[in-house]
């Protein structure tokens, strides 16, 4: 499903339905909230499908709809009242996620306005969660009062307004027309004395064989709903209150600033927000936001955010509106609300590269407006109450089951267990004990050294790794073979006439078919053609270039660059495969040193001394007694630039595993394995081996690298007996001193750039 897919991997064709997809959510969503008073998704689950839109909008341009959310404010007026245009379109606020998202927004303005060093003011106020509404004022009397709507035309609720206590029907001193734009709200309390009153009054109806009237889920919806009634004597009932913060058409200006606007607007007797602050920058912003967080909870009315402005009503004008938001302003939202619940149980699912992550079971709750029933444990440390590095976290409380945990969740990112309250903790509850067996196949789950992650060392044959290797394995940007997606892996995995438990039985399932008296095409849910096209589709990606196959076997820590990165140095896997195993004995000597140099890090620190870190090593590497043949193959492997030796060790283990090397050979036998095309040979740094170091001033590390290895050049990020050249830019340090000790030729960029002229 193009939902599931990241926008960078969609197809045209992906994008397209995807974009009809979210315009019809984003569409309903916005009816459900904006004329049903009935919000039906989570304000950060809005906030997030809209993201996407517009991130897949900007991907593909071409197919941006006419009915674009990103084009869409509000939505259209309920029927039941009558409709009245804005005469300034009532526009909706970008936003702000975090702190660098308001950084960003500062800079924005001052590179539209061009400002260098010109102190910006701003302003900063809570953002009210409730309903917005325009009051039309001429002569100083209220004329009409309209909802947003879809922005542009509103609905006539008149009447209603002028029930509203915060909002005068008539207003002395202001300008000939004005329209003053602002909140309707209702207070905790007064909610709950609503919700309270209908509850009583429900006792009284049923008791008289009526049907009972439905209480209020949040003051949001008490408050639209209230507003919204056909019968302006209800709205009368209703205790709704307005916050005006900001005009449309008006006569004449009300202040040069946006503060002096609103302290205009408090003395026209309209109630304006006494958090409202002026703001000399990002930091005072963020302040004040924090200010405004800190005091959420005790506020007596429902914000989601704080909105800041700029000040200066003159650079307001400047800057100018987008299609449907000011670039003058911005909402910066709170992060999703806490929920607390019980945790019923801790399980442990295994991930694709073995490692054991704790999932927390939970007793349903409500969190941001969407039931979370699991949220992520991290690891065990986090389970124990620290952090990767040892230090306490939630005090140092521990999480076990049974206890009342605090959970949050913020966008699409997974839930996450933040606090625990001891003074609920049952007197039986018992300490976790973090498995050290793998809960799927019963291998050892060991934790290495410096890693927060216990992980099982079963691999091919736990099944768990098993079959999220082979997702892994057909997804995107490894084989992607059409027909072959993760709910077919779970199914051939467990079929017992055609099992694909390894990749190399993908490539076997057509001719295991043809012998089989089970035929694919015979199944439930398939058919001859069906059939057909994943045989044909599966054949033809028998052949795959080599940096797609080394990404498609899921070692880990080697990503797509890495492969490719491998792949343009050895060219063939052959020569991967052998300067790997040749270079096993040094990977064994690496782990070793590492392990003496944690060990010697410890001691040093519990004996309160300076650890020799490098004697250690030297000493470690030196007791193994590598071969010089392997010492070698193990610098050209983790020399190559952006490889390593954290990918040198996960090579080498993944290849020195039994099982899993055999399904690495039978793949390899069943593949027609493409090499990337040769680099140029005709150059004067074909074949040789070159070092970049420094600060390059005409060209960019990376475009040094690509230009070097288009010439047939190998580019390594360490300098060794191999290295043929080193380009030194201003700042060369320890490598150019290293290549002077063993005799390497060193250039500077210009000379490089002289002995590739032309090339």
């Amino acid at each position: 499903m193009s939902e599931d897919i990241e926008v960078s991997q969609l197809s045209a064709d992906e994008a397209k339905a995807e974009l009809a997809r979210l315009a019809a959510l984003l569409g309903q969503a916005n009816k459900a909230y904006h004329t049903e008073d009935a919000p039906e998704i989570s304000d950060a689950e809005y906030d997030r499908l809209k993201q996407r839109n517009a991130a897949i909008e900007a991907a593909f341009p071409e197919l941006k709809r006419p009915d674009s959310p990103s084009d869409q404010i509000g939505a259209a007026p309920a029927s039941g009242f009558g409709k009245i245009t804005h005469a300034v379109p009532m526009l909706s606020l970008g936003n702000a996620f975090d702190d660098a998202d308001v950084y960003e927004f500062v800079e924005r303005i001052r590179r539209y306005l061009s400002l260098g060093d010109t102190p910006v003011s701003f302003t900063a106020e809570p953002k009210i969660d409730g309903l917005s509404l325009s009051l039309r004022y001429e002569q100083g009397q209220l004329v009409h009062a309209a909802t947003r709507g879809d922005g542009s035309t509103g609905e006539n609720v008149t009447e209603n307004a002028r029930t509203i206590a915060d909002i005068p029907v008539e207003i002395a001193g202001a300008p000939d027309v004005l329209e003053v734009r602002g909140e309707v709200y209702m207070s905790h309390a007064d909610f709950e004395a609503l919700n309270a009153r209908i509850e009583a009054e429900n006792k009284t109806r049923l008791a008289d064989g009526k049907r009972a009237l439905p209480k209020f889920a949040n003051p949001r919806n008490a408050a639209a709903g209230s507003l919204r009634q056909l019968n302006p004597e209800i709205t009368r009932s209703r205790p709704l209150r307005f916050f005006a913060y900001a005009w449309g058409d008006i006569s004449e200006p009300l202040s040069d600033t946006q503060m002096g606007a609103i302290r205009r607007l408090a003395e026209f007797g309209f109630v304006t927000n006494p958090l409202t602050l002026e703001c000399a920058g990002p930091d005072a912003l963020i302040a004040q936001y924090r200010e405004i967080e800190a005091q959420r909870a005790t506020l007596g009315y429902d914000i989601d955010g704080v909105v800041y402005k700029v000040n200066r009503l003159d650079w307001q004008d400047r800057l100018g509106f987008r299609a449907t938001t000011p670039r003058w302003a911005v909402a910066h939202k709170f992060p999703a609300e806490l929920a607390w619940t019980r945790l019923e149980a801790i399980d442990i699912q295994v991930g694709r590269t073995g490692a054991l992550s704790p999932v927390a079971r939970l007793t349903p709750v409500t969190v941001g407006g969407v039931v979370v029933s699991n949220a992520t444990l991290h690891n065990e440390d986090y389970i124990e109450g620290r952090d990767n590095n040892g230090a306490e976290i939630r005090g140092g409380k521990d999480i076990r089951v049974g206890d009342w945990v605090q959970v949050y969740r913020a966008g699409d990112v997974i839930p996450k267990v933040a606090d625990v309250d001891l003074g609920k903790r049952p007197n039986d509850a018992e300490r976790f004990s973090f498995p050290t067996r793998c809960p799927e196949c019963g291998s050892d789950a060991v934790r290495e050294e410096g890693d927060s992650v216990r992980r099982c060392t079963g691999g091919m044959i736990c099944p768990a790794q098993a079959i999220e290797k082979l997702k892994h394995f057909v997804s995107r940007k490894a084989f992607d073979i059409e027909g072959l997606g993760a709910k077919q892996v779970e199914m051939f995995y467990e079929d017992g006439d055609l099992p694909i438990r390894k990749p190399a039985e993908i490539f076997t399932l057509q001719a295991r078919d043809a012998a089989n008296l089970t035929r694919l095409k015979n199944r439930h849910g398939w058919g001859e053609q069906s059939a057909e096209n994943l045989f044909a589709a599966i054949e033809e990606k028998r052949r795959i270039p080599l940096a797609r196959m080394l990404f498609a076997l899921g070692i880990r820590h080697v990503g797509e660059v890495a492969a490719k990165d491998l792949a343009q140095h050895y060219l063939r896997w052959e020569d991967l495969a052998e300067a790997v195993d040749r270079a096993r004995p040094a990977a064994l000597a690496h782990r070793a040193a590492d392990m003496a140099e944690d060990a010697e890090r410890v001691a040093a620190a519990h004996e309160g001394r300076r650890a020799r870190i490098k004697d250690t090593r030297d000493s470690a590497i030196a007791g193994c007694h590598v071969p010089q043949d392997a010492q070698a193959a193990w610098e050209d492997l983790t020399g190559i630039d952006g490889i390593g030796a954290t990918v040198g060790l996960s090579l080498s283990d993944a290849l020195a595993n039994a099982e899993e090397r055999a399904a690495i050979d039978a793949l390899v036998a069943a593949l027609d394995i493409q090499s990337p095309e040769a680099p140029s040979r005709e150059s004067p740094v074909a074949g040789k081996t070159v070092v970049f170091t420094g600060k390059l001033e005409k060209m960019t590390r990376d475009e040094a690298k690509a230009r070097a290895e288009s010439l047939g050049a190998k580019v390594s990020g360490s300098v060794s007996g191999k290295t043929d050249l080193l380009v030194a830019g201003p700042g060369a340090g320890s490598k150019a001193r290293k290549a002077a000790e063993l005799g390497v030729e060193t250039i500077d960029e210009d000379a490089w750039l002289r002995l590739i002229e032309g090339l």
